[in-house]
């Protein structure tokens, strides 16, 4: 069936250029603060922001105008570099908004057209069908048995019936269709639509904090309440020694500023935002960040296979006749019989097809007539998709009054309302089982006598005459066995949740070196287990046949409850439930309903799912890197706050060995180097060979912290060795101040290239392609050069010239204080794997 049968056009190019000229596009918009404003107001109340400015103060206050000078520029310098990671992550997530834009089928000069829902213009003939999410508002002038969920605008969950006779035959934007097709010119849309005008606008929903952003939240809380005790602290001891309030201010604000670790919500959100970029680069567009926090820990991934392990191209491959109790093949000389099931079959199909099977249908009823009797017929009623197993009726009437009534669906659900002899039951059952062995996608097709109006509510009322089985042949992905390899090496568990027969799915199972096929259970036999019994079920089989909804998400739930990280793929409206409650929902972009993209917190645009071993990977890159980077944060804040606090603590001879130009300076050098540097890394080459990682209470677990603070405790421990080897020596304050600075530089250089791998060795590391490395490193050792060689800048930060034995004592203990990591990483690798 065409579109001209319903003698709709739809709009000229002409008439939609002009319309969209009138009406604008479909967009909800809405007054938006000024990013770049909010951007800039965060960065002025940040602790850190806050300490400088308060420094600045006192230099000026001082008549130091030139350290003053120094650090309002280092806050130009930090707020530039803020605005630039922030703009980095808002065109990312831009672009993801644009990739992830819902798509509409229209009706445009005679023919059927897929476009972005914001490219809908008032006067469009709109299409929707079950799944679809309503783009706009709009008059329905078409409907075969269409209901709509409405809940996003009445509250009301239940399913509203429409066609073009009632009352309200109207569709409005935001709502999703339940059932059915309906056609539809729209009245309205953007801000003119009804959910416009409501104001209800997804940009106003206030996205939840996920429990990595809340601990690192936290710790930085912690930190800075922990600043603000020394800073209390450091004050006093300072006030007592020199009784100068603004000399005392100051060096309390230096340890102040060398506590907070303000690097790290900055790192988080460059590496969730650019994470997200990466992932829509390769084909899979992340809709919720925290997606990219959890990728990395799946443990289980819970797979349709219609289309995600087979290649959803449906090809009509055999046909069951129960008349003749044979299988054939349908090709040229098909007899009367066989051509009846092959028409009755296209008759229970929707008449605009979408599904491959029913595309296959249509196709192969348009070559076995003569005379195509679509345009003659109009579905006067139907019944969707339904019933355990499911099935599906559709009536047709001409203008003579000849009426088909055609079913198709499970097998099992047609033989349960037809009237069959025992023998005739056993015929059909033994060729499901010989068509499902062979990995045959199985539907039983059957016909109706019924000659009243007054259809009954569920089609399972109706008496039906059981005619045959259609088998189509669903060919597995070329590179299903290999995804299968990779997540298994990975650790990952797969288990395929289908709707379709057991014996099909095993069958396809096999041939695609499917693990622990020959365990396997159906929706009904699931709902049947006990809270205990279906614990152990979830974990122990892995294929779940003839499965609905509730049963679906039953699964979903008790694998959660085994403290499973669950990635789920769907694409139909039944699947919304399941894909929302999975801690990974993933939504084919191709054959995937728009409710199924809405509830899915990651689309593959290919519908491939080899692609998710990539985001898997992604996911674990990211977490790994974003850890190595808060390491890196930790480890060298503690020998900043050390050799700050220290001297001054015990009284050494000089006590404020660093000022805050000092700690500013380390901090602009830290800043790139975690957020730029690491979050440029590649994967490690045993990263997807690994167990996933569970998704620990806290990010921040003892054993890896306790990693970085003995790191930082060695880095330390050299510092303040030269620091009191500079004083045995009898060098003054300056030169101490210079070699113990050089040393911490010399350790964070080190510290960067050793912690690139906790496990690898430096001469591994080494060979990873990471552009960023050289350049910052580059950059920080040109810098220092500076600082120490330019005698206007030398001056400045209270240095002196370091000759060559002592710049490179300097760098041998920084080089030392780092180097005794790589002893712990080769006790790492040769320790015994059990």
């Amino acid at each position: 069936m065409t579109t001209n049968n319903f003698d709709i056009l739809g709009l000229t190019n002409e008439q939609v250029i002009l319309a969209r000229e009138k009406f604008g596009q479909n967009t909800l918009n809405y007054k938006k603060e000024n990013s770049f404003l909010n951007t800039l107001k965060y960065i002025v109340k940040e602790p850190m922001t806050i300490l400088l400015l308060v420094a600045a103060s006192i230099y000026f206050i001082s008549g130091e105008i030139g350290d003053g000078i120094f650090l309002v520029a280092a806050i130009l310098f930090i707020t530039s570099i803020s605005l630039y990671q922030n703009s980095r992550s808002k065109n990312a997530l831009e672009k993801l908004k644009d990739f992830s834009q819902p798509h509409c089928k229209v009706i445009r000069n005679g023919k059927i057209e897929e476009i972005k829902s914001n490219e809908l213009v008032v006067g469009d003939s709109l299409i929707v069908e079950e799944g679809t999410l309503i783009a706009a508002d709009g008059s329905i002038i078409h409907s075969n048995d269409f209901s709509v969920n409405e809940s996003i605008l009445t509250g009301e969950s239940l399913a509203v019936f429409k066609d073009k006779t009632k009352e309200d035959k109207s569709i409005y934007s935001g709502t999703t269709v339940t059932s059915g097709l309906a056609i539809a010119t729209i009245t309205a849309i953007g801000n003119k639509t009804k959910l416009g005008k409501i104001g209800i606008s997804l940009e106003s929903i206030i996205e939840e904090k996920t429990l990595l952003e809340i601990q690192i939240a936290d710790f930085v809380k912690k930190m800075a309440i922990a600043g603000a005790v020394a800073f209390l602290f450091v004050w006093a001891i300072n006030y007592w020694n020199s009784q100068s309030l603004l000399n005392s201010l100051l060096q309390s604000l230096t340890l102040a500023m060398s506590i907070l670790p303000e690097e790290i919500p900055v790192a988080f959100t460059t590496f969730m935002a650019l994470g997200a970029w990466r992932l829509m680069k390769i084909g899979i567009v992340v809709k919720q960040m925290k997606t990219v926090e959890t990728l990395g820990s799946a443990t289980v991934i819970c797979t349709d296979k219609t289309g995600t392990i087979t290649e959803n191209k449906m090809s009509l491959a055999k046909l069951f006749l129960l008349s003749s109790n044979k299988i054939s093949q349908p090709n040229n000389q098909l007899s009367d019989d066989e051509k009846q099931l092959i028409e009755l079959a296209m008759w229970a199909s929707e008449p605009i097809p979408f599904e491959p099977m029913e595309v296959a249908l249509h196709q192969t009823y348009k070559n076995i007539v003569k005379n195509d009797e679509r345009p003659s017929y109009k579905l006067i009623h139907e019944y969707p998709l339904g019933g355990k197993p499911p099935m599906m009726t559709h009536v047709f009437e001409n203008n003579k009054g000849n009426r088909i009534i055609a079913a198709k669906g499970a097998p099992e659900a047609l033989i349960n309302i037809s009237n069959l002899t025992k023998i005739e039951k056993q015929q059909i059952n033994e060729a499901i089982q010989i068509l499902a062995n062979d990995g045959y996608r199985v539907l039983g097709v059957g016909v109706s006598n019924f000659t009243e109006n007054n259809y009954p509510a569920k089609q399972q009322k109706l008496s039906f005459q059981f005619k045959g089985i259609i088998a189509f042949y669903d060919p597995p992905k070329k590179n299903i066995q290999k995804v299968l390899e990779d997540f298994y090496n990975a650790g990952i568990a797969v288990k395929i949740i289908t709707g379709d027969y057991s014996a099909t799915t095993i069958a396809i199972a096999k041939q695609i070196g499917f693990k622990g096929y020959e365990k396997n259970i159906t929706g009904e036999e699931l709902m049947k287990l006990d809270d205990n019994e279906l614990k152990n079920c979830v974990m122990n089989t892995t294929i779940f046949t003839r499965m609905f909804p509730e049963a679906k998400l039953k699964i979903i739930n008790a694998l959660k409850f085994n403290n499973q990280i669950v990635a789920m793929t769907g694409d139909g409206v039944n699947d919304g439930p399941a894909l929302k409650a999975a801690h990974i929902g993933i939504a084919m972009g191709k054959k995937g309903t728009e409710i199924a993209k809405q509830a899915a917190s990651l689309i593959l645009l290919e519908d491939d799912l080899s692609k998710m071993v990539d985001a898997i990977a992604m996911g674990r890159k990211i977490y790994a890197n974003l850890k190595k980077a808060i390491q890196y944060i930790i480890s060298i804040h503690i020998p900043i706050i050390l050799t700050v606090f220290i001297p001054l603590a015990l009284g050494w001879i000089y006590p404020n060995v660093f000022s805050p130009i000092h700690i500013i300076f380390l901090e602009l050098i830290m800043g790139p180097t975690c957020s730029i540097l690491y979050e440029n890394e590649p994967m490690e080459e045993n990263t997807m060979l690994q167990e996933p990682k569970a998704l620990t209470t806290s990010f921040f677990n003892w054993k890896e912290l306790s990693i970085s603070i003995v790191q930082g405790l060695m880095i330390t421990v050299g510092t303040l060795f030269v620091y009191q080897y500079s004083v045995i020596s009898g060098y003054n304050e300056a030169l101490t101040r210079t070699m113990t600075f050089t040393v911490l530089i010399a350790a964070n250089i080190f510290l960067t290239l050793i912690n690139r791998s906790f496990y690898y060795s430096i001469l591994t590391t080494l060979k990873y392609k990471n552009n960023m490395v050289l350049f910052i490193i580059f950059i920080t050792i040109a810098l220092v050069a500076l600082i120490l060689y330019v005698n206007p800048l030398t001056s400045f930060f209270e240095f002196e010239h370091l000759n060559l034995l002592q710049l490179s004592g300097c760098i041998a203990i920084g080089f030392i204080s780092v180097l005794w990591f790589e002893i712990f990483k080769i006790t790492k690798r040769t320790k015994p794997k059990h």
